[in-house]
């Protein structure tokens, strides 16, 4: 177990209940992933990965060493059924989170039925997997806040709310929504396997070098020297750290394997304070205020439809789930900019990261600011 392990007990019940854990993970080579696996190593998981390599470079999994934390490493794909059929039944695991994906808007455009085929088909296999491998008793699917359909309406969207997308992106991952219903109803419910979505906000943090997001873009802009160019700067996000859903995901897991766990095995929300819910602009200047001599204009090329409000109702999980935001978004975006400039200065980032990761657990909550 890591040393700071019982530091990280404000992610989750109890740290105890992860020691020794058998975790089975997909996606753990991307962004989220990557964090994702680096906090259940540091609580005392057995961490057993599948995913393809990483997408980018550089690339957290990388910069991190997570791969050094991993009891397992598979590099596979999740189209393909019989490899994480074969994967999962040698990681004998008690909790799967499948995060694998391809998650950009813009890309979907490019790559409408490979996106399709991951987003959909992915989760298919994954939760087919978990139906036939003995012992699983939980299965976290993390889709999107994109997954609804969008009325472009100041309202946040709460879990019940129909599923739907404009884009191949949002539509596929309102999909693996209704895949993850079925197969909870059909297959896994039935067999005692308590299954929930998860669908979390924009998130921002370091060592997210993605094409076609704001941060990222910014960083690599401020890399070489040039400004930044926004596409949208009056849409607005639910903008949050990637540790705030993450921990939720983590606390869902563990309810879901406790006694009565069942009532927990549904859709939840995990968003931030309706303050964190800025206009792109926003964010930009408070990135540019946050490194000296950053500038920002704007594209004024046309650009494919992406959705121009979005805001979560994230009640539910904090009313049941204990979870409530410990960041605001003026703060995630300094520890996404210290972690940038930590690793631009060569520091050791699986260090630097599991820091982060130990302030984030002791932080006091964020006050909730009229989250509806």
């Amino acid at each position: 177990m890591g040393h700071g392990a019982r530091a990280l007990e404000g992610v989750a019940v109890s740290a105890s209940s992860w020691r020794g854990t058998s975790v089975f993970m997909t996606g753990h080579t991307g962004f989220k992933g990557g964090w994702l696996a680096l906090m259940l190593a540091e609580l005392g998981a057995k961490v057993h990965g599948l995913a393809l390599e990483p997408p980018i470079e550089p690339s957290l999994f990388a910069t991190a060493r997570i791969a050094d934390r991993l009891t397992s490493h598979v590099v596979a794909d999740v189209l393909d059924l019989g490899r994480v059929r074969a994967a999962m039944a040698a990681a004998r695991p008690s909790v799967v989170f499948h995060l694998a994906a391809q998650p950009l808007v813009r890309r979907s455009y490019r790559e409408p039925v490979d996106t399709f085929a991951t987003n959909v088909m992915g989760t298919v296999h994954v939760l087919q997997a978990a139906s036939e491998v003995g012992g699983v008793a939980a299965v976290v699917n993390v889709t999107s806040d994109k997954c609804y359909e969008n009325r472009e309406r100041p309202e946040p969207y709460r879990e019940h709310e129909a599923m739907g997308g404009h884009d191949p992106y949002s539509a596929s991952k309102g999909c693996a929504e209704l895949a993850t219903a079925a197969w909870r109803r059909s297959f896994l419910g039935p067999r005692g396997v308590r299954v929930a979505s998860a669908r979390a906000g924009n998130v921002i943090g370091g060592g997210d070098w993605a094409e076609d997001r704001l941060v990222p873009d910014f960083l690599r802009a401020i890399d070489a020297g040039r400004e930044l160019v926004l596409r949208s700067p009056d849409a607005t996000r639910p903008w949050q750290h990637v540790l705030e859903p993450l921990a939720g995901y983590v606390r869902l897991a563990e309810l879901l394997r406790s006694p009565g766990g069942e009532r927990f095995a549904d859709a939840w929300n995990f968003g931030p304070a309706a303050g964190d819910v800025r206009p792109v602009r926003w964010v930009a200047q408070e990135l540019c205020a946050g490194m000296p001599g950053a500038s920002w204009s704007i594209d004024r090329a046309a650009q494919p439809h992406e959705a121009g409000l979005l805001a979560l109702d994230s009640a539910k999980a904090r009313e049941l789930l204990g979870w409530t935001p410990r960041w605001d978004a003026a703060q995630a975006i300094r520890r996404t900019l210290d972690w940038h400039r930590a690793w631009s200065a060569g520091k050791d980032m699986r260090d630097f990261s599991l820091a982060q990761l130990r302030e984030h657990a002791a932080a006091v909550p964020a006050p909730v600011g009229g989250t509806p």
